[in-house]
């Protein structure tokens, strides 16, 4: 049943709009990633892009840092629908709702460190080296002739 402002409002030829993203009014913005981005980088402190560690694991994925695009956990949130991109995510657990080739490691201060979860994260990238190669695009995903 219609309230008696949303009878009133009709009456008077006024549409009323609801809002998709009510959090855009309170500062909240999409994200939109550029052209060149490769690969995600999702972490709540984000890497230094030229720390060593991680231009390592950059270089073996064949990436450069530019060709990176680092967010939060929000961030990630603020992302359109239909968002394809590899993704990195560095102390966050949780799978990310971005199509994709997603890796996953401790966040990278704790992952310089440990020899096993660097063993772990060489082991993702050979096993999803396909969905890095130059010749993909963003998401990896070849295109059907």
């Amino acid at each position: 049943m219609a309230s008696k402002r949303d009878w009133l409002l009709q009456q008077l030829g006024i549409t009323q709009w609801t809002l998709r993203r009510p959090g855009a009014l309170q500062g909240e913005i999409a994200v939109t990633l550029p052209a060149e981005v490769r690969l995600l980088v999702v972490a709540q402190v984000l890497p230094d892009p030229q720390d060593p560690l991680f231009c390592d694991v950059l270089r073996s994925l064949g990436l450069q840092p530019a060709q990176t695009y680092g967010l939060t956990p929000d961030q990630v949130a603020m992302l359109p629908q239909d968002t394809e991109c590899n993704s990195w995510r560095l102390g966050i657990a949780e799978p990310l709702a971005v199509a994709g080739a997603q890796l996953y490691s401790p966040a990278l201060a704790e992952l310089s460190q440990d020899a096993g979860a660097k063993r772990a994260l060489w082991q993702q990238i050979c096993h999803h080296e396909q969905h890095f190669s130059p010749d993909n695009g963003r998401s990896g995903h070849r295109l059907q002739d």
